[in-house]
């Protein structure tokens, strides 16, 4: 069977990761669409087995959870429309340490209670510590923090409470931020850290990192499984190949995961050996 190169694979992946479409990678590469998609697939489901065994006994102590919106196939009022139920809104639920900047965790799905438990549950398996954490004013976080913390955590939610303003049905920009509300949940939260502005700077950063995340687009993931394995190899070089502007490291070097940066080869070997165990097995 006909393979890609390594040096064709890293051509892919380079412009994945920079932002570009799907379309738009094949068009520089010279790769087909499907050659594209089976490759993102393949190489994000590597990347996130391999960062759920080396995201472990993490010494974090401040965390920051968001959740960021996105669509697969159509928005959801269209999907409801045509009672599509593999379709519609998305959300991506993330969390950040303060400090060293790590993608602890990720889960993609719905905005109900089971994905923030399956989420907050993986947050706390990954941690070998207590733990300060922010999150938003989102309700399903009460009880998802407490079955997976109960109480071993410093837990506060920031509430940010907006104003009304003129706009109407075509307004796109959100209302205008007038004030937070503090709500202390769970132990003795330090107030001068709580805040969620480093998990909400991450939601730029994947806007402008995975073209389907890009508001007004039509760059859209067709299938979740897409979505999930875009989502993984994103963090992967986030976490581990990008250096941070602030920090002149990786977050991962930062976070003590990794004692060097990784490039591109290193990211797209996890697949190579991946199929070659697959191969031997």
């Amino acid at each position: 069977m006909n393979r890609l190169t390594t040096e064709k694979r890293r051509a892919v992946v380079v412009a994945l990761v920079e932002g570009n479409s799907i379309r738009a990678t094949g068009r520089m590469t010279g790769v087909a669409k499907g050659t594209i998609l089976k490759l993102l697939g393949d190489l994000g489901r590597a990347c996130s087995d391999f960062q759920d065994g080396a995201l472990q006994g993490l010494k974090c102590r401040r965390v920051q959870c968001d959740e960021i919106w996105s669509f697969v196939g159509m928005k959801q009022k269209t999907a409801a429309l045509k009672g599509r139920t593999d379709a519609g809104d998305v959300w991506t639920w993330t969390a950040i340490d303060a400090d060293s900047k790590l993608a602890v965790a990720w889960r993609v799905g719905n905005r109900g209670a089971a994905t923030a438990r399956d989420f907050i549950q993986t947050l706390a398996d990954r941690l070998a510590n207590r733990i300060q954490l922010t999150t938003d004013g989102h309700k399903v976080y009460i009880e998802a923090i407490e079955a997976a913390f109960g109480s071993d955590v410093d837990y506060s939610m920031l509430i940010k409470l907006y104003g009304q303003e003129p706009g109407g049905e075509g307004r796109y920009s959100p209302a205008k931020c007038i004030g937070t509300q503090t709500v202390c949940c769970t132990g003795s939260p330090d107030p001068k850290h709580v805040s969620t502005s480093y998990v909400e700077r991450q939601n730029l950063t994947m806007r402008m990192s995975m073209r389907r995340f890009t508001r007004l687009t039509n760059a859209f993931s067709k299938k979740v499984e897409n979505l999930e394995a875009a989502v993984a190899l994103h963090f992967m070089w986030y976490n581990f190949g990008r250096i941070h502007q602030t920090l002149r490291v990786t977050p991962a070097m930062a976070a003590g995961v990794t004692d060097h940066v990784w490039t591109l080869d290193d990211v797209i070997g996890l697949l190579e050996a991946a199929e070659k165990k697959a191969v031997s097995n």
